[in-house]
C-alpha cells in the first residue's frame, strides 16, 4: 500500500516525518496524497490557527477511502475530538512514531495517547527526502514557561540527544550526499544541559570537524543561551553567518509579560557584536499580544530599529488555550495589528536589501548551495533564457543564478561561489 506524510509545522515535525519514513517497511512512500492509500498527518498546534490548517486538511478526506492517521503535537488538540468523530482510523503520540510500520498495519481503529513523554528516538535517518539540505533534530522539549505558548506541554522537558547518535546521523548523511545540515530541536540552544559537561559549542566542534560536511545551521536560539563559548565557535568558517535568534519582542513591558528571559539592552549589545562579525540576523516576533498598547508599541517600533535585522519571521498574536496569555485581555484591533506587522516587515526587508548591496559593494563571495532548477524561466527580467539554478548563500539569502546554454555544468545539489552578482528588492542575481 502506498502512504503519503503530509507535515505541518516545524523543522522538528519535518525530521519526525523522515524518522517515520525511515521506520516505514512494507509500505510504499509516495510524494502525492492523490496517489497514496494512506495518509499520516504529523501535526502542529502552536497556535489556533494551526490547527484550524490541520482541521481543514482532515475535512478533505471526511468522505473518502482513504485511511486517515494521524500523529504530532495536535494528538490532544485535534487528534481526540476528529478520532471520537470517525475521521480518524488512527492516532498516536511523538513517543510512537517509530513504531509506524506496526501502526499502520493494525486492523482495528485506536487511539494512543502519549505514555512516555521524555522519549528520545532511536533512528539514524540514512537519507533525507526530497531535500538538498537535511535537517537534524539534536533536542527535544523545552523548560521555558513563555506565557503564550502552548509547545512545553506537548514536547514535554528539555532532554538532549546523545552527541554519539547526533555525530553519527551526521555522518550518515554526508556518506549519502548532503552537504549541510540544519540543527533543529524545541528548543536547540538547551542542547546539553541535561549532559555533563556539554553544551552547543562542545556539540557543533565535533560536527565541523566531520569531512565532506560543508555548512551548518541552527534553527533557532534564545538570547540568553548564547555564552562567550558559543561566540567563539561561531566564528568557524563551516558555520553559517546568518543566526535566528528569537527575541519576540522589543519592549521590555512585553517581555516581562510573555514570561520571556531576555531583555532588550543586553538583547541589543549581543546583535549589535554579531553584526560586528558579519552576521545577517534574523527574529521571532509576536504583534498585537495582550498589553501592547500604542505606547508600549511605539517603545518597541524605536528599539525594533536599532536592530537592523535582515530577517523576520513576525506573526499577529493567536489566542492557544489553556496558556496564560489566553486569559489576558487584549485591546489590540485587527487592522492595527497588520499595518503593525507590514511596518516591521518593510523595515526589514530595507535593512535586508541594504546589507545585499553592501555584501556586492564590498565584493564579498557567496557560497552557494543549489537546491532547484529552473529551463526556460521567466523569473524576472534578470534571468536569462536558458536555465536558471536558485539557492541559499551563507547569509540565509535567496540567490538566482542563470545560464545562457541549458548545458551548463551547474545541478541541483552543486555548490557555486559566485563573485560578481546583482543586489535588487527581489533578490540576488548571477550569470555563469
Amino acid at each position: 500500500m502506498k502512504v503519503f506524510f503530509k507535515t505541518f509545522g516545524c523543522r522538528s515535525n519535518l525530521f519526525d516525518t523522515q524518522v517515520m519514513i525511515a521506520n516505514l517497511k512494507e509500505y510504499e512512500c509516495v510524494q502525492s496524497e492523490q496517489e497514496a492509500d494512506i495518509i499520516v498527518i504529523n501535526s502542529c498546534t502552536v497556535t489556533n490557527g494551526a490547527d484550524a490548517g490541520v482541521q481543514g486538511y482532515i475535512n478533505k478526506f471526511k468522505n473518502g477511502d482513504k485511511k486517515i492517521f494521524f500523529t504530532g503535537c495536535g494528538v490532544q488538540s485535534k487528534g481526540q475530538p476528529n478520532y471520537e468523530r470517525n475521521l480518524l482510523q488512527g492516532v498516536f503520540p511523538h513517543s510512537l512514531k517509530e513504531q509506524i510500520n506496526t501502526l499502520l498495519s493494525q486492523k482495528e481503529r485506536f487511539f494512543y495517547p502519549e505514555s512516555a513523554p521524555n522519549h528520545i528516538d532511536s533512528t539514524i535517518v540514512e537519507s533525507f527526502v526530497g531535500k538538498q539540505r537535511a535537517f537534524i533534530k539534536i533536542q527535544e522539549g523545552c523548560d521555558f514557561a513563555c506565557s503564550y505558548c502552548i509547545i512545553p506541554s506537548v514536547r514535554g522537558k528539555a532532554r538532549s540527544f546523545p552527541k554519539h547518535a547526533i555525530l553519527e546521523q551526521v555522518r550518515r548523511l554526508v556518506d549519502c550526499g548532503v552537504s549541510e545540515v540544519i540543527l533543529s530541536g524545541t528548543n536547540v540552544g538547551s542542547w546539553g544541559k541535561d549532559l555533563q559537561k556539554e553544551n552547543l559549542a562542545t556539540l557543533l566542534r565535533e560536527i565541523f570537524a566531520i569531512s565532506g560536511l560543508k555548512r551548518v545551521r541552527i534553527g533557532s536560539l534564545e538570547p540568553s543561551q548564547i555564552d562567550s563559548e558559543f561566540l567563539d565557535i561561531a566564528m568557524h568558517e563551516k558555520l553559517e553567518r546568518h543566526l535566528h535568534i528569537a527575541l519576540q519582542h522589543t519592549s521590555d513591558t512585553m517581555l516581562e509579560i510573555m514570561n520571556r528571559k531576555n531583555r532588550v539592552q543586553s538583547d541589543l549589545a549581543l546583535f549589535t557584536h554579531l553584526q560586528q562579525q558579519g552576521f545577517f540576523l534574523g527574529t521571532d516576533f509576536i504583534v498585537a499580544h495582550p498589553g501592547e498598547s500604542k505606547e508600549v508599541w511605539e517603545e518597541a517600533l524605536a528599539n525594533f530599529k536599532a536592530f537592523k535585522l535582515t530577517h523576520l519571521h513576525p506573526f499577529i498574536y493567536s489566542p492557544r488555550v489553556n496558556t496564560p496569555s489566553s486569559m489576558m485581555k487584549n485591546t489590540t484591533k485587527g487592522d492595527e495589528a497588520k499595518e503593525r506587522l507590514h511596518l516591521l516587515k518593510n523595515l526589514v526587508a530595507q535593512e535586508n536589501l541594504k546589507a545585499r548591496q553592501k555584501l556586492a559593494y564590498l565584493q564579498t563571495p557567496l557560497k552557494v548551495l543549489i537546491e532547484s532548477s529552473r529551463k526556460d524561466t521567466h523569473f524576472d527580467s534578470h534571468c536569462a533564457k536558458g536555465v536558471s539554478f536558485v539557492g541559499l548563500d551563507q547569509y540565509f539569502n535567496k540567490v538566482i543564478i542563470s545560464c545562457d546554454t541549458p548545458k551548463a555544468s551547474l545541478k541541483v545539489g552543486d555548490w557555486v561561489e559566485v563573485r560578481e552578482y546583482e543586489v535588487s528588492k527581489e533578490g540576488t542575481y548571477a550569470k555563469i
